[in-house]
């Protein structure tokens, strides 16, 4: 189960580019029974290794604007943290009830922004207004999002830099992988310092997994990716109720 699950992941990050730590951690919580701290961290340092086999490419093609990049590590390093902290606070003094439920909350959240999102106009070639400087106040919260339940780097981060800078779409790409991969780098060194982590599992996982990013990379010219990632965000969607569903029903019976 295990290796199915990295492997599974692997695909649809290949064929859709959407953040492994977006689909690991409640995979592991639903499928696995993976205590959710030890998911999220597992999810963090899964999404660094998928991601680590990316950046040299985009550093060779020259896809990163590191002047915005260095604008959004300014919030989301110091957002990471936090959400670490956080999710450490909450693992030792809060109901285990109540941290599934957020996180099923930001599942639920981060699932209607990007079908919200799906729907909007595709970009004309008007490129917008250079609003980078706002990138730190934007990555800061989804810094703590990601370190509190490791989604949405990835998705979000693509949408603030279509939205806030004039960036070529494959420079907001590459900016945004190495982005992801930064925020996954020291968001599971944090969780790693205060949860631990299953090594076992992770070498699982990422064995499935590369499997999974030869035949997702394999594959991606014949499979359209946007009908594909709004299936992905419609099933995260239904994931994520259901976690704040049952964690709810379970509380009102306590």
């Amino acid at each position: 189960m295990e290796y199915a699950i990295g492997f599974t992941i692997a695909v649809f990050i290949a064929l859709t580019g959407v953040g492994a730590g977006t689909i690991t951690t409640p995979l592991l919580i639903l499928f696995l029974g993976v205590p959710a701290p030890m998911a999220v961290a597992t999810g963090l340092m899964f999404s660094a290794v998928v991601k680590l086999v990316l950046v040299p490419s985009q550093i060779a093609r020259r896809q990163i604007s590191w002047r915005v990049l260095g604008l959004m590590l300014v919030g989301g390093l110091p957002g990471v943290l936090i959400g670490s902290l956080a999710l450490r606070h909450l693992d030792v003094h809060g109901p285990q009830l109540l941290l599934n439920g957020l996180l099923g909350g930001i599942l639920v959240l981060t699932a209607l922004w990007q079908i919200f999102f799906s729907f909007r106009p595709a970009r004309t070639e008007v490129l917008p207004k250079d609003r980078s400087r706002l990138l730190p106040f934007l990555m800061l919260p989804l810094g703590v999002e990601v370190g509190f339940s490791s989604a949405g780097a990835g998705a979000l981060g693509t949408a603030a830099l279509l939205s806030l800078t004039s960036l070529a779409p494959a420079q907001v790409v590459g900016t945004d992988i190495v982005f992801g991969f930064l925020l996954s780098l020291i968001g599971s060194g944090a969780h790693g310092f205060f949860h631990g982590t299953d090594s076992s599992l992770l070498r699982h996982l990422i064995l499935g997994g590369l499997a999974g990013v030869a035949l997702g990379t394999a594959t991606v010219r014949w499979i359209p990716k946007r009908p594909l990632r709004f299936a992905l965000w419609v099933w995260l969607l239904i994931i994520g109720s259901q976690f704040v569903y049952t964690n709810a029903f379970a509380a009102s019976h306590h």
